[in-house]
Formats: C-alpha cells, structure tokens, sequence
C-alpha cells in the first residue's frame, strides 16, 4: 500500500525558502512519477512540480519556474520540493502524490491516485 509522508510546511516571510519533504513507503519509487500539487485558499489544487523516476525528467508550473526545485533520493524513498523567494501567493496546503508510470519523460497529466495528508505553507509577513 502507497503511503506518503509530507513535512517542512511552516509560516514564511515574503523572500525566504522552505523545503518540503515526502517520504513514501509500500512502494519502489523508482517506478513512479512523483509530484507536488497545492490548493491555495478558495482555489482549486493545481499542479507545481513532478518528477518521472524513470529518467529523472522533471516539469514545472509557469508560476514556480526559476523558485522552486524538484529533487529526489532514491535510498531514502524521498521527494522534495525546494522552494525559494517565497510569495504570498504561494500560500496553500503542499500534497504529495504518486503515480505509477514506467514510460519515462515528463509525468501525464492524470489524477496521480496516490496522495500525502499535505502540509501548510503560508507565506506573509
């Protein structure tokens, strides 16, 4: 059974970084994309970063490109999302999900099925 642990959330200053972390277990992560959604106050949850463990391919959201990093390790089963230069409107609960997907390139754009219990990032000052 896929189970993700998410951690690293927090109350930022507008300009500072965060790193979030996502741990799984019940599954080999080398098999699957892994993402990183958010759900802003009164919006809907929209994708931020994925990662295809496949062959490392990794996308990102117009609206993080340049601030925030994807990255994984392997031997601890972890995701991360390093997010730099922080914005207000970067305010929202951070998901982890997975998705079981062997093809390789950038992950599809589907409902990844596996999700995180998210963890709160708030940006203000």
């Amino acid at each position: 059974q896929v189970r993700l642990v998410e951690s690293g959330g927090g109350l930022v200053q507008p300009g500072k970084s965060l790193r979030l972390s996502c741990v799984g277990s019940g599954f080999n992560l080398d098999y699957y994309c892994m993402g990183w959604f958010r759900q802003g106050p009164g919006k809907e949850r929209e994708r931020v970063s994925t990662i295809s463990n496949m062959d490392g391919t990794v996308e990102y959201a117009d609206f993080v490109k340049g601030r925030f990093s994807i990255s994984r390790d392997k031997a601890k089963n972890t995701v991360y999302l390093d997010m730099a230069n922080l914005k207000p409107e970067d305010t929202g609960v951070y998901y982890c999900a997975a998705y079981l997907w062997a093809g390789g390139g950038i992950c599809p754009r589907v409902d990844f099925g596996s999700w995180g219990q998210g963890t709160q990032v708030t940006v203000s000052s």
